[in-house]
């Protein structure tokens, strides 16, 4: 079988600064992100590896840990380290013990609850915490430290424009290594593989869920909902099961980091302003898949055209971020009386907002809800962008700009 070709990650500098700098790293992400791709690329020669995800390591690592940490001495990576939490207060007695040395221990873990717990517990102060998502755009087309379309010293963009077809393509088979380094791969299996993978190892794991059936018909109403107001109430009322249960099955997706719960950016300009969040899925593939959709044409034609742009959007800020070490700060803005911005990017001091349409022809039109929002925060509101799926760069007047999303 061919060797898959390897996509470099904007994240790479970022933990070999942060192994230089901390005795231990915690890389986490959601499964399949890449983490121990990345590791085992940047540290495979000078690090050992120890997988805790088989069970004999596992029951080793349990049953004397002590004794499993002498075995595997520094400088180690143990992957999937949320199956031996018991492993960490013994990693910080030997980091302790030569704190001065520096990138003594590399962890993974693709579940945020119970690592954060954890190592918020055992490795406070020892420990850089970092996160990886699936490929960004930028990534995925060998760019990996081209900065945002705002940000000072952006490049122009090099590669070439994409299709309008190709994109949503693209938006279909999401951001997921193993899909964009083997583009003959069926989006289609691979994608419901990774939700059985996820149903069975991730949800039993963090939480002992009775009926996977009902978590399914949860995943498939939350894609049904994404980009809009969420009401868990509804959602509830719809599957025919508790509030609160419908509270810890979204607080068990964020801790798998499979959605992102976005909450409204508040200022105090005398507006009453809506204060229910929204939730979008961390891939956009993962939507289009949970969704039902196969096929490109559809996809960009059928009513979840708005919600799959959206995502895509928001999934290449928050990764582009995210892959520098930085934590996104990234929110929506909406008045009661319904004025809307879909994202707003906190950025030096200044708010970017950002407008997402389906269609492939702006017009000045679209960034109405902009200027809103520029009139509305008054001088801590920057210039703003409606991001679409063409190939059309232009002024929408004054303060907002077309940007194609290959531009984003």
């Amino acid at each position: 079988m061919p060797r898959q070709r390897y996509i470099e990650r904007s994240l790479e500098p970022v933990v070999q600064r942060a192994a230089s700098e901390f005795p231990a790293v915690v890389l986490t992400g959601p499964r399949q992100a890449g983490k121990t791709t990345l590791l085992q690329r940047v540290f495979g020669a000078s690090y050992r590896y120890v997988s805790l995800d088989l069970p004999d390591v596992r029951a080793a690592a349990l049953d004397d840990p002590r004794g499993f940490l002498e075995m595997n001495g520094p400088p180690v990576i143990f992957d999937e380290v949320q199956h031996a939490p018991n492993l960490l207060p013994y990693v910080r007695e030997r980091i302790d013990a030569d704190r001065g040395a520096h990138g003594q221990y590399i962890l993974t873990g693709s579940q945020n609850l119970m690592l954060a717990e954890k190592v918020t517990e055992s490795l406070a102060g020892r420990a850089a915490v970092l996160r990886l998502f699936p490929l960004s755009r930028r990534e995925a087309e060998g760019r990996p430290g081209l900065g945002l379309p705002w940000e000072g010293g952006h490049e122009g963009r090099a590669a070439p424009g994409v299709a309008f077809g190709d994109l949503w393509h693209t938006f279909l088979r999401g951001g997921y290594p193993e899909l964009a380094a083997s583009p003959g791969r069926d989006p289609v299996l691979w994608h419901a593989s990774y939700m059985q993978t996820y149903l069975e190892r991730d949800v039993r794991t963090v939480r002992n869920v009775g009926d996977l059936n009902q978590y399914q018909s949860f995943l498939r109403v939350l894609a049904a909902r994404s980009a809009q107001l969420l009401n868990l109430a509804d959602v509830a009322r719809d599957l025919g099961v508790a509030v609160n249960t419908a509270k810890a099955w979204l607080s068990m997706l964020e801790a798998t980091y499979q959605v992102i719960v976005l909450r409204p950016y508040f200022a105090n300009v005398g507006k009453r302003l809506v204060k229910t969040p929204k939730v979008y899925f961390t891939d956009v593939g993962t939507l289009c898949h949970l969704v039902g959709l196969r096929d490109p044409e559809h996809a960009a034609s059928g009513p979840m055209r708005g919600p799959i742009m959206e995502t895509a959007v928001l999934s290449e800020i928050t990764r582009t971020l995210t892959h520098r070490g930085e934590a996104p700060r990234v929110y929506f803005w909406r008045t009661r009386a319904g004025t809307e911005v879909d994202f707003v990017i906190e950025e030096g001091g200044k708010l970017v907002p950002i407008e997402v349409k389906a269609s492939a022809t702006p017009r000045p039109a679209m960034a109405k809800p902009i200027r809103t929002l520029q009139r509305d925060l008054g001088e801590s509101a920057a210039p703003g962008y409606v991001v679409h799926p063409g190939d059309v760069r232009l002024p929408l007047g004054p303060g907002a700009t077309a940007l194609p999303f290959g531009e984003l």
